[in-house]
């Protein structure tokens, strides 16, 4: 990307045009081309490029979704801003499916113009700082390792997450991480707090289950004294205590459906006005949210979720990373009431060999518990309060009944054996998971070989907490 970034607009109405142009040279960004015409702007990607595109959905002789497509067939690099002058989720979701970056809704005033200017730079520096990463060595160290000492992992995938999240420490874009219960989402978007500008401020983390329909506007934008019956004095909400650092929207995906148009709001206009005061307030925040669910499901908005994986951290399950849990175990014993204790062989390979549903949170559970029954310092097997395997002579007695019984290749007769000793959910959940992983997490081919429907499976993995 050039140092004076290339800016095309595409719009059928001249006054929009020459608006926009004086609207984006007031802010400093003088290298912007109009075009009134998708044809002509086309033709004006022959040996020119542009870092953004804002583009109008609806424009004659061309649509703007058909000029969005064709344009990033020729420049896959540049982001596309829609601007329509109607809101309308079914094109708007057509447009981000095709590669539009973000949308905006006329009529504009200035400051959402050049915002959204600046998220889509911000963006596309990050991702040519991230290809950029991606070419150098995989083991590459972070450049601010204390953000991220929280986090121990030599597992190359949370390696990679590690480093992408560093990079997106550096601006102001939402950042969105998924992951089951228990992996350490908090953890990360701490991490990215103090690896970012904004290290100084505070960190302010929200429960979103906790929020309800009739506290949401009061807890999140604050009130002001006599708002309302029992305001006896002025409130700060949590954007008013995360001025100048990051809030957190912890589990996002249980966010009332009635509340997901409030928050989207904050995202798209950047400012609030407490209740009972009439003056707007800009959100000075870094949003960054964590959920263990899949939004791009009915109950939740498609707009809000577009706004929110702009930058998405997917940290694996510990059950997917097993080299971790003896660097992790060993940690937790440290910090436990016996740092001096020690982990057998023996528990270390029963702690490798469990499935941890709970995942690190579990795992620290299980440690620190068992290094308070170490009376003599040693944590062995008997002290881990989770289902042991059986011995080796018992997997071999039970191998020719585990063949009979129809075990599946890649499923270890331990382990089935094992599985006799367990309640039926705990059996049905494990038989799940095992042909869940079998396929890759291909959730077709899983319901398939399972002999259920995808409805089912669903079903079942989002009890489990599994994405």
């Amino acid at each position: 990307m050039t140092t004076t970034p290339a800016i095309l607009i595409v719009d059928d109405e001249v006054t929009f045009l020459d608006s926009a142009r004086r609207k984006l040279r007031m802010a400093g960004y003088d290298a912007v081309t109009t075009e009134a015409d998708p044809l002509a702007a086309l033709a004006r990607l022959d040996g020119h490029s542009f870092d953004v595109a804002f583009l109008d959905i609806t424009m004659p002789g061309m649509s703007g979704l058909e000029l969005l497509e064709r344009l990033l067939e020729r420049s896959p690099a540049t982001r596309c801003v829609m601007v329509t002058a109607l809101d309308n989720i079914d094109s708007v979701m057509r447009a981000t499916r095709l590669g539009a970056f973000d949308y905006l809704v006329k009529p504009l005033r200035p400051e959402q113009l050049v915002d959204a200017l600046e998220r889509a730079l911000s963006h596309k520096r990050m991702v040519d700082l991230l290809e950029l990463r991606q070419r150098e060595l995989a083991g590459s160290r972070l450049e601010d390792p204390a953000a991220f000492a929280a986090i121990l992992t030599a597992d190359e995938r949370l390696l990679r997450q590690l480093h992408e999240a560093e990079l997106h420490a550096r601006s102001r874009v939402p950042v969105l991480i998924t992951g089951e219960t228990g992996v350490g989402k908090e953890l990360m978007a701490q991490a990215i707090h103090k690896a970012s500008p904004r290290r100084k401020g505070p960190f302010v983390p929200v429960n979103m289950l906790s929020l309800s329909a009739a506290l949401f506007e009061s807890e999140f934008f604050g009130h002001k004294r006599g708002a309302f019956t029992g305001a006896i004095t002025d409130k700060e909400g949590y954007l008013d205590r995360a001025r100048g650092g990051t809030l957190f929207l912890d589990e996002i995906g249980d966010l009332p459906m009635e509340l997901q148009g409030k928050l989207l709001r904050i995202l798209q206009e950047g400012e609030y006005c407490p209740v009972g005061d009439t003056r707007p307030r800009q959100a000075d925040v870094r949003f960054i949210a964590a959920t263990h669910q899949d939004l791009e499901r009915p109950s939740f908005r498609k707009d809000l979720y577009y706004r929110l994986r702009f930058a998405h951290i997917a940290i694996p399950a510990l059950r997917e990373r097993r080299d971790d849990i003896r660097l992790l175990a060993a940690r937790f014993v440290e910090g436990s009431a016996r740092p001096d204790a020690r982990l057998s062989e023996e528990a270390l390979e029963a702690l490798v060999g469990h499935d941890w549903p709970g995942n690190v949170r579990e795992l620290k559970g299980v440690v620190e518990a068992a290094a308070n029954l170490a009376e003599r310092g040693e944590i062995v097997a008997r002290h881990l309060n989770i289902p042991l395997r059986r011995p080796a002579r018992a997997e071999t007695a039970g191998a020719a009944a585990g063949a009979a019984a129809g075990v599946s290749a890649g499923t270890s007769v331990g382990d089935a054996d094992a599985d006799a000793l367990l309640p039926l959910a705990e059996v049905e959940r494990r038989h799940i998971l095992r042909v869940y992983d079998a396929s890759g997490h291909n959730k077709t081919q899983t319901a398939r070989l399972l002999g259920i429907s995808a409805q089912t499976l669903h079903r079942k993995l989002a009890a489990y907490r599994v994405d």
